[in-house]
């Protein structure tokens, strides 16, 4: 890919691979497009948002078809171009992350409402719903503790300075009420299980550092990646083209269970590695990822 596109997608530490094979190449196509027009980031965002909005309205009258699976496939290009143009021109703000990830709840939310209405499951389209926000919540927060174990960045500082302070607060307002409960809870029950593990504490960095990078290690964020937005629109736009959309619903609680398993399976390894005093410190940890 050329310089633009290095420039506009957004470094991970592991790849979402739909992401990296389908949604950013053809997203890089619409920012070719758009970057020398008037067409903002948050307008973007704005426009994939009705897009998502009807996809659920169409899902609710009849359980998904080719429409409403297209207009979701459409809506997810342009969520990742929405931020490819916003690094692209440099026009990276706090306002843009908070509106596109609420903006995305309020899409989620509709089709999960959608399935619920269409297919008389109501309690459980929202268990699903409660279950992928989480998910998607796990996916931040595991990448944020594995570039703080190796002292790296999580995200660059915006590039605009002056916001719309009014508009900002409101948007800010909804993340502290929605999602900071969950990234506390997040975080809080990895320090609870952390300290569970038994890591000594013998007064060296170098041990407790492993321990860290070993309980937040590279598989852990790879997965996670994985189970991200573009993936879980793709899953639903495969059982929506079958119109059977319980089906993903089924499919988010299998994605529960592979991260209760990978939780303990992180527990067990970091536990064996370091959750002794022995001095013999394996060395391991200048191999972790």
């Amino acid at each position: 890919m050329d310089e633009l596109y290095q420039k506009s997608v957004k470094p991970r530490p592991r790849a979402e691979y739909l992401n990296v094979w389908v949604y950013r190449p053809l997203a890089h196509l619409v920012v070719k497009r758009l970057i020398n027009t008037r067409i903002t980031p948050p307008q973007l965002v704005l426009f994939h948002t009705v897009l998502g909005l009807i996809a659920a309205r169409q899902l609710e009258r009849s359980g998904g078809g080719w429409l409403a699976a297209t207009l979701l496939i459409i809506k997810n290009i342009l969520d990742n171009a929405d931020g490819q143009l916003a690094r692209a021109k440099n026009l990276t703000s706090e306002t843009g992350r908070y509106l596109d990830t609420e903006m995305d709840l309020v899409v989620n939310f509709a089709l999960f409402w959608a399935i619920g209405k269409y297919s008389g499951k109501m309690l459980f389209s929202m268990l699903a719903f409660a279950a992928m926000t989480l998910i998607l919540s796990l996916d931040f927060q595991w990448e944020a503790a594995y570039r703080r174990a190796r002292g790296q960045e999580f995200r660059a500082a915006p590039d605009l300075k002056d916001e719309n302070p009014v508009l900002l607060g409101i948007l800010k307002g909804f993340y502290e009420l929605f999602f900071a409960p969950q990234d506390r809870l997040i975080v809080r029950f990895d320090q609870w299980r952390y300290a569970l593990l038994g890591i000594p504490s013998e007064n060296n960095p170098a041990h407790e550092q492993a321990a860290q990078q070993s309980y937040a290690a590279g598989y852990t964020t790879a997965i996670l990646s994985n189970f991200g937005l573009g993936t879980q629109v793709t899953l639903l736009c495969v059982f929506l083209v079958q119109r059977r959309p319980v089906r993903y619903l089924w499919a988010i609680l299998l994605q529960v269970l592979a991260i209760l398993g990978i939780q303990l399976f992180r527990e067990a390894q970091t536990r064996a590695r370091y959750g002794t005093s022995s001095s013999d410190l394996h060395t391991t940890y200048n191999n972790l990822e």
